[in-house]
C-alpha cells in the first residue's frame, strides 16, 4: 500500500506533523503513530472465507459436470445449459444464481486441469 510510504516519507523526511499527516490522509492520528511506529510495510487483513450456497450441492454439480466431459463435443451441455435460471437444481427447491454456479464450474475446471499438469 503506498499510503504507508507516503506516511512515512512526509514524516521522516519532510518532517510534518502526525496531525497534519492525518489531514492530509483522512486516517486518524492513532492510525498514523501505530503506521510510523511499526515495521511493517503494508497492513494485512485476514481472508474472508464465507460457505457458497452450492458447498452442499458440490458433488452433485461434480458429476453433472464429469458426466458432460464424457460427450463429445457437440452433445456437451455446459453448467448454466444443465442449470436454467428459475429451475431448481434439486427437488428441495434450491435455486443458485448463475455467478455462483459459474465460479463453481471454474473451480472444478481448474481442479481437473492440476491434476492434468501434475
Amino acid at each position: 500500500m503506498a499510503t504507508l510510504n507516503v506516511i512515512r516519507r512526509w514524516a521522516l523526511r519532510e518532517q510534518m506533523s502526525i496531525r497534519e499527516i492525518s489531514r492530509r490522509t483522512g486516517l486518524a492520528r492513532n492510525t498514523v503513530k501505530k503506521y510510523l511506529r511499526s515495521d511493517e510495510t503494508e497492513p494485512t487483513y485476514a481472508k474472508r472465507i464465507s460457505p457458497s450456497k452450492l458447498d452442499p450441492y458440490a458433488e452433485k454439480l461434480a458429476t453433472w459436470l464429469g458426466i458432460e466431459a464424457t460427450k463429445s463435443r457437440k452433445q456437451r451441455r455446459n453448467l448454466k445449459q444443465i442449470y436454467t435460471p428459475g429451475r431448481p437444481i434439486d427437488r428441495e427447491g434450491h435455486v443458485a444464481g448463475d455467478g455462483a454456479c459459474s465460479e463453481f464450474a471454474a473451480s472444478a475446471l481448474m481442479g481437473s486441469m492440476s491434476t492434468y499438469i501434475a
